[in-house]
């Protein structure tokens, strides 16, 4: 399993163990044109977001995205995370967490499935390479165990015991 298949069950891990230990939970987040964030918080391309209970409201997290409202400086404002955007959960009071490789532009599941699909591709080639090369060997061991079989000397139908081949 990849490290970004296995990124929004992490996430969301963490946010529980957050919240049943008493943390608060924080979101690290590289913020690109798909991150709806607002933006006078956004620092160096960054922003880190308090995911605790009595910060948001509506928070979904599946695996591409994480959305809740949240105020900022007293006003609402609608944020949406895509999974590649996070580089970090972790708890304010410890600061035990995780941290993460942000994604790739254009990381999204449309993108991936055509990484995977190439894989297979480059797989698919070289499983038919490795055929072709072995194929010759194995039809030459199969002539030489059908010579075998036939050079025995058998008694009835199967060899017997002491039979020398």
């Amino acid at each position: 399993m990849s490290e970004a298949a296995a990124k929004p069950y992490l996430i969301r891990a963490l946010y529980e163990w957050c919240g049943d230990a008493g943390y608060t939970p924080y979101l690290a987040v590289k913020v690109d044109e798909n991150t709806k964030v607002p933006t006078a918080f956004v620092k160096n391309g960054e922003i880190v977001l308090n995911l605790g209970a009595g910060a948001t409201h509506k928070l979904t997290m599946d695996n591409h995205w994480i959305l809740f409202n949240a105020r900022f400086g007293g006003l609402s404002h609608e944020v949406a995370v895509p999974m590649q955007a996070v580089t970090g959960i972790f708890a304010k009071e410890t600061g035990y967490g995780l941290a993460f490789k942000p994604g790739q532009p254009g990381d999204s599941p449309g993108s991936r499935a055509r990484r995977r699909r190439q894989r297979e591709s480059r797989y698919q080639a070289t499983a038919e390479a490795a055929n072709s090369k072995i194929a010759p060997h194995i039809a030459g061991i199969a002539q030489l165990v059908e010579q075998l079989i036939c050079n025995q000397k058998v008694v009835g139908s199967t060899p017997t015991v002491g039979t020398k081949i």
